[in-house]
């Protein structure tokens, strides 16, 4: 897949990446904010793991967000089964050097788009923790809603906390 952002793009990712998936992703702002299968630290051996189970995925629903041609985060989707299989999850991350461009405003606009037409979904949501106040954001300017705060549904480094669930439909 390749999207075009007005500052760089969304594209499959390649072997290659890992490098630049190890620079950026080595960092605990970031950590602090995705799931615990996100490992801290993130050394190289973590980001050629990640890529053995990304790089030639099938459906591809994972993504690197390019930067000055290098992997400088991703951005994907986890597909629902069953009862649920018209909805998916969407979930990102972004190098610290890159926030405040409005670059993952523009990877989660182009994501979701391409979700709706490549899986034939009507719904995708996000569930950023509460105090992820830049991830709130986001989703808001890339047109998703607040549905629902959820109170005390998420451990992240030993603190209990919220979470809150936005969500766009076709």
């Amino acid at each position: 897949m390749l999207l075009q952002l007005p500052i760089g793009c969304i594209r499959s990712f390649r072997q290659d990446d890992a490098r630049a998936l190890a620079r950026y992703a080595n960092n605990r702002n970031i950590w602090l904010n995705l799931r615990d299968r996100f490992p801290h630290p993130y050394m190289i051996d973590d980001a050629r793991r990640f890529l053995e189970g990304v790089v030639g995925q099938a459906p591809e629903t994972v993504f690197a967000i390019d930067i000055d041609s290098e992997a400088a985060g991703a951005i994907g989707l986890i597909l629902h089964e069953d009862v649920e299989r018209c909805s998916a999850e969407l979930g990102y991350w972004l190098g610290e050097p890159f926030w405040g461009r409005g670059v993952m405003t523009e990877a989660v606009k182009g994501v979701t788009a391409h979700a709706f037409e490549a899986f034939s979904l009507t719904r995708v949501y996000a569930v950023p923790f509460a105090s992820n106040l830049a991830s709130a954001r986001v989703l808001e300017k890339a047109g998703y809603v607040l549905e629902a705060r959820l109170r005390r549904s998420a451990i992240k480094a030993d603190v209990v906390t919220d979470q809150l669930l936005y969500a766009t439909v076709r």
